[in-house]
C-alpha cells in the first residue's frame, strides 16, 4: 500500500549527489498528517547538490573542461510534466494525490522518487 506524499517528504535523483524535500505548493486546503498533501503537480524541484548525468549540459560543459574527465555540476534538474502516476482513487483538489510510489522524470535523464515521507498509510483490519 502506498504512503500519500506531503510537505517535507524526501525525494531523490538517480542523479543527484543529495536528497531534496519536496515542497507541496499546488494546493494549500487538504492536509495528511497534519501536513499540507502534495499532489501529482507538485514537480517543481530545487537542487539535488551536484548532478552527475552525461545528458545534462552543464555536466558536459564541466566534462569538456576537465578534458573529458567525468565532472559533476550543480544540479537544476527540468521537470515540464507531472510525477506519474500518483494514487488512481485519491484526488486532491481535481489532482491526484501525490504517493511515495510515483516517479518524475528529469529531461536531462534523472528519474526522482520519493524516498520518504512523515506521512504513513495504516490498514486497520
Amino acid at each position: 500500500m502506498a504512503n500519500p506524499a506531503v510537505q517535507s517528504a524526501v525525494c531523490t535523483c538517480s542523479f543527484g549527489a543529495a536528497p531534496m524535500p519536496l515542497a507541496a505548493v499546488s494546493q494549500q486546503t487538504v492536509r495528511a498528517g497534519g501536513m499540507t498533501a502534495a499532489t501529482v503537480m507538485d514537480n517543481r524541484c530545487t537542487t539535488f547538490g551536484m548532478c552527475t548525468c552525461p545528458a545534462n549540459p552543464a555536466v558536459q560543459a564541466a566534462t569538456a573542461a576537465a578534458l573529458g574527465v567525468p565532472t559533476p555540476a550543480p544540479c537544476v534538474p527540468v521537470t515540464p510534466a507531472p510525477w506519474a502516476p500518483g494514487s488512481p482513487r485519491v484526488t486532491v483538489c481535481g489532482q491526484p494525490l501525490l504517493n511515495n510510489t510515483s516517479k518524475l522524470m528529469c529531461a536531462y535523464g534523472g528519474v526522482i522518487q520519493i524516498t520518504a515521507t512523515p506521512a504513513v498509510t495504516v490498514k486497520v483490519p
